[in-house]
């Protein structure tokens, strides 16, 4: 179904402020930097914003890859069953070559989460699985944080019409770009400036975190009893933070969380996800999962199951945590009530974890570090990097030290 352009309905004075935080909060841009910017067409309004401040900041090139939802469902109805082992290789190779030359990278998030809902789960799997080894180089870029990238957020109206089902189309448009501009804190007089303040805080909880340097943080609640080790000389970062070019930027807006990287061998028990996952135009729902050894040995969940194990299968680092993250049950993404189906929020609105490849910059001195060394203190590799939500106002949250002694980190989802 086409839906029709209901961009009258989004404020233009806040779309343009969050094309402003976008360049300037977000990736900070460089005066002579190059820019990367992928989209949905339908936030074309918001690219062209973004397109101005990115030359208004001096950039040299803004180019922009944009993906349709009906073009992308043509593919699984009319596509030859060997089209879903492909994937654009010389494209991922291009941005790859941007990046190594400096270019920055910008994803405006708004697909709709239920696209791929009908489709065939073992061809939706498969592309996934081709597509992921084909970015492989690109996104290496940026999990190693060699440059300056950002995510922020349209409000398409497919998605508008699955977070707010009942209402009218252009109301459900008009809502769910109210929600991201709070979240973004765009409807702040100075934008710019709330950022900065909020920066702050995010760095008090990291510092604290830091300072403790805890062996493992055990979480417990329903569904979920689960002991996660952290990786040797591990660091916690949240807000902003520097690329290894140097540049100051927050790769998510919103953010509400702090982060780090588990070991990849050393987590333990059983967990419940708390939020719905929308993966690749995939509702993945009531995910539990096992882990001996740091691996899943058992996962199931009541919606998108074969999805969810296909993802697994990825490869051997797919089964293992390449981050676990800290959010307050009181941010203001879970404050707001609102299910969004889209993990860039979700995952402010919870505790999560990630499968897959881990931060080097989440290391002491990361940006040092080989492959090897960063495997050896228990960091993972993988081609994927998939958050999932596990925290609620009922998970309690505990950090284990060397010694064994514990130390009340969260309670009923707030900080302890």
């Amino acid at each position: 179904m086409t839906l029709p352009d209901l961009s009258a309905s989004i404020d233009p004075s806040k779309l343009d402020k969050l094309a402003e935080v976008a360049i300037k909060v977000g990736l900070q841009l460089q005066k002579g930097q190059d820019l990367v910017l992928t989209a949905p067409l339908v936030a074309v309004p918001l690219v062209r914003l973004i397109t101005a401040h990115a030359y208004k900041a001096g950039a040299s090139t803004v180019t922009t890859f944009y993906s349709d939802e009906e073009t992308t469902l043509a593919r699984y109805r009319h596509g030859h069953d060997e089209s879903f082992d492909r994937a654009p290789n010389w494209l991922y190779d291009g941005m790859a070559k941007a990046y190594e030359n400096g270019a920055a990278r910008l994803a405006i998030a708004g697909d709709n989460p239920m696209l791929l809902a009908e489709q065939d789960p073992s061809k939706v799997g498969r592309a996934n699985k081709a597509n992921s080894i084909a970015y492989k180089p690109a996104l290496e870029h940026i999990s190693n944080f060699d440059i300056n990238w950002n995510i922020c957020s349209y409000p398409n109206p497919s998605w508008a019409k699955l977070v707010f089902p009942d209402m009218p189309i252009e109301e459900a448009v008009r809502k769910l770009a109210d929600a991201i501009f709070a979240a973004s804190r765009v409807d702040r007089d100075d934008p710019v400036a709330a950022w900065a303040e909020h920066n702050g805080e995010l760095k008090k909880r990291s510092t604290w975190l830091n300072g403790e340097r805890f062996a493992a943080l055990h979480f417990t609640g329903p569904g979920t009893d689960l002991t996660v080790g952290l990786a040797d000389g591990h660091e916690w970062h949240g807000g902003a933070s520097t690329a290894k070019n140097g540049v100051t930027c927050n790769p998510n807006i919103p953010t509400e969380e702090v982060f780090t990287t588990p070991h990849a061998l050393k987590v333990e028990g059983h967990v419940s996800s708390t939020k719905p996952l929308s993966h690749q135009g995939t509702l993945i729902d009531n995910i539990q999962v096992r882990f001996e050894g740091g691996r899943i040995v058992e996962a199931k969940a009541s919606k998108g199951e074969a999805v969810l194990n296909k993802v697994l299968d990825t490869d051997e680092g797919a089964r293992r945590l390449g981050e676990v993250a800290l959010v307050p049950h009181s941010s203001p993404i879970s404050a707001s009530g609102i299910l969004f189906y889209n993990t860039l929020f979700d995952e402010n609105a919870s505790c999560h974890i990630a499968l897959g490849q881990c931060y080097s910059k989440c290391f002491l001195n990361g940006a040092s570090l080989s492959q090897d060394q960063i495997k050896a203190q228990g960091g993972n590799s993988s081609l994927i990097h998939i958050d999932w939500m596990i925290g609620s106002g009922q998970v309690d949250i505990d950090g284990i030290r060397a010694d064994g002694s514990r130390v009340p980190v969260m309670r009923q989802g707030e900080w302890a």
